[in-house]
Formats: structure tokens, C-alpha cells, sequence
């Protein structure tokens, strides 16, 4: 994993190495969900009052852990540790404190500072090769910063934006090949106005491809009901069948869809999308 020269060094090295390690026996994994390229540079998140907020700053056990306990003391320092890694340029250390102050994971939930992680990772590791152990984190911030672009972040700087949602899919879209990126990108195209049904369909055929579950459903759904594009019943209904099962336990989303499809299928269209069902199984993903 590259770090910044500053911190470059076998002593340094070995300091960094120590505060992960605790960082990770806490429980911080460092598994993605994934100098800046030019024109990819985030604005810096601000307070809601204004100023700006140090990625780096101090929590206090009300803001920061929660229910402390006999363990408070320890976790804060691995926590700090994992500030520190992440403060060195660290990628994963940046995803997964980015993650947290997302969700609310174990701290305040705070969409600024999550903002601002993941802005330190686009800003910084936008070159990452493809694929390499540490694209993903990459890939996946670009794709949180396409995110809070597209409904902004109240009381802040950070204003809905749909151009520079865009950007930020398309490029880990295009560069990383991120399947999320991808799907997000399909739905920009097909929400916008004027609506792209060709370009939105090619980028859920990417992702869908992939194994993007609201993919494989939103592409079955143009390609059934034929939206803008000529009508392929089989096709359509066998991408709603895989979008169906990837969802699994989750998929109440997809059932009315799906059900609707398999209702208006006739024979013939049912038993071709089985048969490009079984050659999607045998790896025939054309």
C-alpha cells in the first residue's frame, strides 16, 4: 500500500504497521464495501458552522464511542491509531473511518466528516492502478462522494450536484470498472431529462454482468418492457430471474417486478429465458 514520502521510511514504516494492527484487533477491518487525477479535486467538507472540520479531530466518549465501558480507554487509543494511519494517507484507514462516520458506526454519525475522508482518498489515490489490492477502496470512495453529490448534505457546502455526481460515477465507472459506479451511472441516464434508455441500458449490462443485483433488475426491466429499446421478453425476464435471486432475503424490491414479468411471459418467452438462464450459469454471459 503507498503511503505519502513524508512518512516513507523502515522506521515509520514499522510505527504504522503497529497502530493498524491494533486498529484491526478492534475489530477495524480494512476490507472496502473499495496525487489526484487532474479535475477530481473535492471540495474540503466544512462544519455546520462553517469551518472547516479536521479529519483528525479529538472524540470525546459523548460524540465519538458509544456505551462506554471497562474497555473506553484502550479503544480510544486504537481508534486513534487508525486516525493516525488514516492521517498519513492511508487509504483503507481513510475508507473505513469514512464508512463509520457514515453509518454511525461506533461514533457520532457525522455525513462531513465522512465527506471528507472519502475526499482525501479521491484527491490522493485517483492513479491507483486497476486493480491492485487498494483500487476498490478508491473506486468505492468515488462512488460515496457520487452519492452525497447527488442529494448534498444539509446545513452544509455540500449541495446536491447531478454534473458532479456524474463525474465522480464515471470515472470509477470507467477507470476502476466499479459495478456500483456503473449502476449508479445507468440510473443518471435513465432519470435524466432528456432520458438516455441506450446509454443507461449499457452501463446496467456492465454492472449487471458483474452481479449488481439492482442492475441485473432495472436492465431485465427496460429489455421486457422494451422501454426505448426493441423488446426482448426472454432476455429481459432471465435478467429480472438473476436480479431476483442475487437480492435473496432482501429482494421484496424486485418481487412485484419480477412477478409481473413471469405473468405476462408466455410459454415461449419463459422457456427461452430459461434456456438463457442455464448458458448464463454455464459462463456463457453474452
Amino acid at each position: 500500500m503507498r503511503i505519502r514520502k513524508s512518512v516513507a521510511g523502515a522506521a515509520t514504516g514499522g510505527v504504522l504497521a503497529a497502530l493498524i494492527g491494533l486498529a484491526v484487533a478492534w475489530g477495524f477491518g480494512f476490507a472496502p464495501g473499495t496525487a489526484g487525477r487532474q479535475g477530481f479535486l473535492i471540495q474540503p467538507a466544512f462544519a455546520f458552522d462553517g469551518s472547516a472540520t479536521p479529519a483528525t479531530a479529538e472524540l470525546t466518549p459523548q460524540e465519538g464511542l458509544r456505551a462506554p465501558d471497562a474497555e473506553s480507554s484502550e479503544k480510544t487509543k486504537e481508534f486513534t491509531a487508525l486516525q493516525y494511519a488514516a492521517d498519513q494517507g492511508h487509504a483503507a484507514a481513510q475508507w473505513k473511518l469514512g464508512r463509520m462516520y457514515a453509518d454511525g458506526n461506533g461514533v457520532a454519525q457525522d455525513n462531513l466528516r465522512a465527506f471528507d475522508y472519502f475526499s482525501q482518498i479521491a484527491n490522493s489515490h485517483a492513479d491507483e492502478p486497476p486493480g491492485t489490492a487498494q483500487a476498490p477502496i478508491v473506486a468505492n470512495a468515488f462512488v460515496a462522494l457520487g452519492r452525497y453529490y447527488l442529494t448534498g448534505i444539509p446545513n452544509s457546502t455540500v449541495k446536491p450536484d447531478s454534473a458532479r455526481a456524474q463525474q465522480m460515477f464515471a470515472y470509477a465507472a470507467s477507470y476502476f470498472g466499479n459495478a456500483d459506479a456503473q449502476y449508479e451511472l445507468g440510473r443518471l441516464y435513465l432519470n435524466g431529462t432528456p432520458s438516455d434508455v441506450h446509454e443507461a441500458a449499457r452501463w446496467f449490462l456492465k454492472a449487471a454482468t458483474q452481479g449488481q443485483c439492482r442492475a441485473q433488475v432495472a436492465l431485465g426491466d427496460i429489455l421486457f418492457r422494451g422501454v426505448q429499446v426493441p423488446r426482448q421478453a426472454a432476455r429481459g425476464l432471465m435478467w429480472l430471474t438473476l436480479g431476483r435471486d442475487c437480492a435473496g432475503n432482501d429482494g421484496a424490491w424486485v418481487k412485484p417486478l419480477y412477478d409481473n414479468a413471469f405473468r405476462r411471459a408466455n410459454d415461449d418467452e419463459r422457456a427461452m429465458a430459461l434456456v438463457y438462464l442455464k448458458e448464463w450459469i454455464n459462463g456463457r454471459h453474452d
